[in-house]
C-alpha cells in the first residue's frame, strides 16, 4: 500500500502556553501563514532576523502536538496484544531508557513507550531552564542536544505508524493529515539536519518520495 497521495492541508497547529514570549507567538503565526500557502519547504526555513533556537523551539511544540493527535487516532488498535514491542518493523526494534525508572534499555510495547515517550517530551517542553518562557532568558548550552533527543524519538512513533497501522490510518481516511503533517515534519528535519540518516532508515524510501516532491 502506498504511503503518499500528500495533501496541502494545515497541519492542526498548538499554542505555547500564555506566558511564553510575544516573539514565540508571532514565530508561531508566522508558521502557520506558511504552511497556509500549501508550500512546506518556506514554512521550514528559518524566517530573515529571527534566531534559530526561538524557531526550533516553536516548531517542537507544533511537532509534538501534531504526533500526540496523530498517534491518538489510532490507540484503540495499538494495545500492549497487538504492539508487545514498540517497532517499526522486524529489523527495528526501539527500547525505552530515561532517567527515572528506566535507566537500561527496556523493551516494552509500543503503547507503554509512545506514552513514555510524550510524558518526557512535555517535561522537556515544561522545562524553564531547557524552553524558557521568560524575557531575557537564553537558551541553555545544551538546548539543540535535547532537541535532537526529542525529534530523534517523535520520528519513531511516526515510523511506528506508517510501517505497523497504516492500513488502519487509510481505513479512517487520516492518511492525507498523517503525509503531509510528515512531510512537514521531515523537511524540517533535513533543514537543520536533527536527525542522523540511519536513525531514519525504516522509512528511507518514502523520505526519498517525499523530497524528490519538493525539489524544485
Amino acid at each position: 500500500m502506498s504511503f503518499l497521495g500528500l495533501s496541502s492541508s494545515k497541519p492542526k497547529s498548538s499554542k505555547k502556553p500564555a506566558s511564553s514570549l510575544q516573539k514565540q507567538y508571532l514565530l508561531k503565526e508566522y508558521a502557520e501563514q506558511t504552511l497556509g500557502s500549501g508550500n512546506l519547504r518556506l514554512a521550514v526555513h528559518l524566517p530573515e532576523g529571527e534566531d534559530l533556537n526561538e524557531w526550533l523551539a516553536v516548531n517542537t511544540v507544533d511537532f509534538f502536538n501534531q504526533i500526540n493527535m496523530l498517534y491518538g487516532t489510532i490507540t484503540e488498535f495499538c494495545t500492549p496484544q497487538d504492539c508487545p514491542v514498540m517497532s517499526a518493523g522486524p529489523k527495528y526494534e526501539y527500547h525505552w531508557k530515561d532517567e527515572g525508572q528506566f535507566k537500561k534499555p527496556a523493551r516494552v510495547s509500543a503503547p507503554v513507550y509512545v506514552d513514555h515517550l510524550m510524558s518526557w517530551v512535555q517535561s522537556q517542553l515544561d522545562n524553564e531552564t531547557i524552553f524558557p518562557s521568560k524575557i531575557g532568558v537564553d537558551f541553555p548550552a545544551s538546548f539543540k542536544s535535547v532537541i535532537h533527543a526529542i525529534f530523534r524519538r517523535l520520528f519513531r512513533v511516526y515510523a511506528h505508524i506508517y510501517v505497523i497501522h497504516f492500513s488502519v490510518v487509510v481505513s479512517l481516511g487520516e492518511e492525507a493529515h498523517l503525509n503531509t503533517s510528515f512531510k512537514h515534519f521531515i523537511l524540517f528535519v533535513k533543514e537543520f539536519q536533527l536527525i542522523e540518516s540511519k536513525e531514519l532508515a525504516p522509512l528511507a524510501d518514502l523520505i526519498d518520495s517525499l523530497l524528490a516532491q519538493v525539489k524544485n
